[in-house]
């Protein structure tokens, strides 16, 4: 899937000092449980390498996005994970500030009503349609 880029200073608090960051970060990512097994993390001053498999191309953008949209993470590589083939166009895009999920909606999908498609595309990022962040990145669904 390759290397994505994120924000290290914003995101979801996870860890700290004293924590292993990537053992938190593979209980973030199976406890929300996107679809992907014999996951094994691996983190080293910000960058986050991921291997498994994942039952879906879905299931491994969502991975990288639980990784990626964690404090103190700036980069997310999953060369590792092996993944179906993506069939659905999906963009990303990273939330910026005084965005809602209606206005991203309405600049992607053409209607603000559908954002519901967007968070159910995120709904293992986003746990409140209400509660976006600057800086966060979400998937797109275009299909």
């Amino acid at each position: 899937m390759g290397l994505f880029d994120f924000a290290a200073n914003l995101g979801k608090k996870l860890f700290g000092k004293d924590d292993d960051p990537a053992e938190k970060i593979k209980q973030q990512i199976e406890a929300d449980n996107p679809g992907i097994k014999d996951l094994d993390v691996s983190f080293d001053d910000g960058k986050v390498v991921l291997s498994g498999n994942a039952d879906s191309a879905e299931a491994l953008e969502k991975t990288v996005l639980i990784a990626g949209n964690v404090q103190g993470v700036s980069e997310v590589t999953a060369d590792a994970v092996t993944a179906p083939q993506q069939q659905a166009k999906v963009e990303y895009y990273t939330i910026e500030s005084g965005d809602t999920l209606s206005a991203i909606a309405k600049r992607f999908l053409g209607k603000a009503s559908d954002y519901p498609k967007i968070f159910e595309a995120n709904r293992e990022v986003i746990k409140d349609p209400n509660l976006i962040y600057p800086g966060q990145k979400i998937r797109i669904p275009l299909d």
